[in-house]
């Protein structure tokens, strides 16, 4: 029986053990289905639903102690990300956090910013911390793992490490055709740091679909980021670069949508409008995108579906639910707004 308050005194714990009485079910019943235990799939999902409902009548919160004694666990895991603050990373652990949160796990976010000796420390500290398993975020992976791990954008094949990536050569597809099918011939292209995980996966596929649709991709209209930074200064410098050499084009791909939007401003610094003089697509979607001016056309890929994506696979994966996949393909999607019109007549 769950016990009463007198009024001004503070709320009693509910335990297990009460709702289990309240429901008269036995403690060991109702621990196996609010844990979602192995032992739960033999339990009616009528009862489990009993059991939820009863648990939320009675403001029912597990212990995490006595939870973490008794099943010698943490119920805890490691995000290793490039950087935190940035629009594409906090988005994935956005995604992260929501599905985690469903599940009762607590989580710590370190952030490595492409140094090697801080990533293999931060993977050491964050074992050490009793961590049950590791997601990465933009990050590349060399070795294998002591601790299950998902790498989100990761590309690497290594053992013991589940890879949650987008289809790339789905993503230059959707954005050449859709630019071939606006007459766009003099297309310029932004290739992505090589630090970033992402780069050669999606330059290699970008370059394979131009040959394969009959779009050219002139050296002379390519340039390549080299800095590292989380603000649209990443693409300005670059697009000035692309207008200095006197080549003309009529429409960008840049790397990302940060990058994107730093060559618009460099555009329109320049007197030229977009879309009207020059289409800009960019890549990820991320929430500015809309917000711009003008709004971004862009290759969405779901870096909140992803960031839930990794979880599960790592939870499933700590809690033995199935073996462990070496790569999860996500869809990607064109995103049409104003920054892409008709290419315009010589």
């Amino acid at each position: 029986m769950v016990p009463s308050r007198k009024p001004g005194q503070k709320a009693p714990v509910v335990t297990l053990r009460a709702v289990a009485e309240h429901l008269g079910l036995t403690p060991g019943t109702v621990s196996a289905v609010l844990n979602d235990s192995p032992s739960a799939r033999s339990i009616p999902q009528s009862t489990k639903n009993r059991i939820h409902a009863a648990a939320k009548e009675l403001d029912y919160r597990p212990n995490f102690f006595a939870r973490t004694l008794r099943n010698k666990r943490t119920f805890t895991i490691g995000v290793i990300a490039e950087e935190i603050g940035d629009s594409y990373g906090g988005m994935v652990i956005s995604g992260i956090e929501e599905y985690l949160r469903k599940k009762d796990y607590f989580f710590f976010v370190v952030a490595h910013r492409h140094d090697p000796d801080l990533l293999s420390r931060y993977a050491q500290m964050l074992s050490q911390r009793g961590v049950e398993g590791i997601i990465t975020v933009d990050t590349t992976v060399h070795d294998e793992p002591t601790l299950p791990m998902v790498a989100v954008a990761g590309h690497k094949k290594v053992k013991g490490v589940t890879n949650i990536i987008l289809d790339h050569h789905r993503a230059a597809l959707l954005a050449l055709n859709y630019l071939k099918d606006l007459s766009h011939e003099r297309v310029a292209f932004m290739k992505g740091n090589p630090i970033s995980s992402d780069s050669k996966d999606r330059w290699d596929a970008i370059c394979q679909v131009a040959q394969q649709i009959g779009m050219k991709i002139d050296p002379d209209l390519t340039v390549q980021i080299d800095i590292d930074d989380a603000t649209p200064k990443l693409g300005y410098p670059f697009a000035k670069q692309l207008l200095a050499r006197k080549k003309p084009f009529t429409a960008l791909f840049a790397y990302n949508d940060i990058s994107a939007i730093g060559a618009i401003r460099a555009f329109q610094e320049q007197g030229l409008r977009v879309p009207q003089d020059v289409s800009v697509i960019g890549f990820d979607d991320i929430a500015g995108a809309a917000f711009n001016t003008p709004s971004l056309t862009t290759v969405r890929q779901p870096l909140s579906r992803m960031g839930q994506v990794a979880a599960q696979s790592l939870l499933e994966r700590i809690e033995g639910k199935k073996e462990y996949p070496s790569e999860i393909a996500i869809e990607p999607e064109l995103v049409v707004r104003e920054s892409t019109a008709k290419a315009p007549k010589s």
